[in-house]
């Protein structure tokens, strides 16, 4: 904070002063907040994923259903289109009757038969499933990079249909409340992320059990969370504005357009009003309420 200084008995692990406090992963998350999971592992040798001529050629016959779009870190952040095969198992017979369908499935299988790891030869015998599948949404997903550029000054976060499978370079919200979006998309929470979880080189590095589940959250009124649903409703209204600008051209530091700007700046004081009844002063001030509100909610058993 420029000149200021300020006297304190000691300094943390978070270089806070006057604060000890250690943060310790978590399987379930604090309060009302969803259930943030990995997103989904192909191990297919890249053989489930369809060109754009080959989703075009399945969307014009029947097995269109069987296409979905995908979305890893990459899709997410830089707007990249993937197509992937998203076939359940009482599928599989019908959609082998397709030749591409039929000679994709083929290669996956002779892919993970060659795999040095047990359980993915296995899943040989399933050449048409993802080996690991964290979750669908029936409605909706909450999507947030596994890694993503500390250089923005939001973390980058998305809410998407059931139509899109979500790739394990992923965390997924699946059918949470919308106000978990604003929720990722505060300062706040930027502030928790690169406070308490490791860094990839400089960049953020996004954990579900240190990152999401102990983010200590007051305990909020169903006019809290309606108030949090609209900011997030408003930050993907404007973004749909700039369509189709992606995430990774919105959020450019120095570069956000200001109506979206405007949105998120909603949401932080909408947010820290929850907190304290008006906006902090400044991040070091933000950190201190949080840790103070964590080992409170440890103390009682809530995290």
């Amino acid at each position: 904070n420029g000149d200021m200084m300020r006297e304190c008995q000691c300094i943390g692990p978070y270089l806070v002063p006057n604060r000890l406090e250690v943060i310790e992963k978590s399987n379930d998350p604090t309060g009302d907040k969803g259930k943030m999971v990995f997103g989904n592992m192909p191990r297919d040798g890249g053989n489930l994923f369809l060109t754009p001529d080959e989703a075009k050629q399945l969307s014009k016959t029947y097995y269109k259903k069987y296409v979905r779009r995908f979305v890893g870190s990459e899709e997410l952040i830089n707007g990249k289109q993937r197509y992937v095969l998203w076939i359940e198992e009482l599928e599989n017979l019908e959609a082998v009757k397709d030749p591409l369908i039929e000679k994709k499935l083929e290669l996956v299988k002779e892919n993970r038969q060659k795999s040095d790891a047990e359980s993915t030869r296995e899943f040989s015998k399933k050449p048409y499933r993802f080996v690991q599948i964290a979750g669908c949404a029936e409605n909706a997903v909450i999507v947030v990079p596994r890694v993503s550029s500390e250089h923005r000054e939001f973390l980058p976060v998305d809410y998407l249909t059931n139509e899109f499978i979500i790739g394990d370079r992923n965390f997924a919200l699946y059918d949470a409340p919308l106000w978990n979006m604003a929720v990722i998309a505060s300062r706040m929470h930027l502030v928790w992320i690169g406070t308490v979880c490791v860094r990839m080189r400089t960049d953020f590095s996004y954990s579900n059990t240190l990152g999401w589940n102990t983010f200590p959250l007051p305990k909020l009124t169903e006019q809290n969370k309606k108030d949090l649903n609209r900011c997030a409703e408003n930050i993907l209204i404007e973004r749909e504005k700039h369509f189709p600008a992606t995430i990774a051209e919105l959020y450019k530091p120095q570069d956000m357009p200001a109506n979206l700007k405007n949105a998120h700046e909603n949401n932080d004081e909408t947010l820290e009003r929850i907190f304290i009844g008006r906006r902090f002063k400044n991040d070091t001030e933000r950190l201190e309420k949080m840790l103070d509100l964590y080992s409170q909610q440890k103390a009682l058993g809530q995290s």
